[in-house]
């Protein structure tokens, strides 16, 4: 049985996870990168980590993107949502531009409508319909770079929203509409 290297390459992608667009600027500098897709996360909250390839040769890998969803799930409640691929790869390329090995944390990706109307309860920073709600969004932090060249970074692909929080330390970065807030 003769078996790709592609195939190989899907497999081996979808079993990396170690646990204990409108995009079109983004998708350019992936492209420069041999057309594979990784990313690098860590969850405290969950104590989870993840080195995920996601997209081999211009295809997304399904059980891959779906084991970035399980990833990304709402830590409060245990749901899981589809995370928007065009939101994975807004992050992978800001990580890739800002040049570091240290996988981010993760601070916060889908969010239920209860755990987002118990955040807004708490904060004003919460919007009503939060992008977070649909899989499309995520607050993100590096020890290694600033909130400010985070932001910048996710700025430049001019692929989605890009949120600097500098008083709480992270930055949020999406898939929706081009806009910027924050400090």
């Amino acid at each position: 049985m003769s078996t790709s290297r592609r195939a190989l390459l899907r497999a081996f992608a979808a079993t990396t996870v170690a646990a204990a667009p409108v995009c079109a600027n983004a998708f350019g500098l992936l492209r420069g990168a041999g057309d594979v897709r990784t990313i690098r996360m860590h969850n405290g909250r969950s104590g989870e980590t993840m080195t995920m390839t996601y997209w081999i040769d211009g295809d997304y890998i399904r059980p891959a993107v779906q084991e970035i969803s399980w990833f990304m799930r709402d830590w409060r409640t245990d749901q899981v949502h589809d995370i928007d691929p065009r939101t994975i790869d807004i992050m992978t390329a800001a990580h890739r531009v800002l040049d570091v090995s240290e996988p981010y944390l993760l601070l916060s990706g889908y969010r239920s409508p209860e755990t987002n109307a118990l955040l807004r309860s708490r904060s004003s920073g919460v919007a009503r319909n939060s992008l977070h709600m649909q899989g499309q969004a995520a607050d993100l932090r590096l020890d290694g770079r600033s909130v400010s060249q985070m932001a910048r970074a996710a700025q430049s692909f001019q692929a989605g929203g890009v949120g600097r929080y500098s008083g709480s330390n992270f930055v949020h970065m999406d898939c929706g509409p081009v806009r910027t807030w924050g400090a």
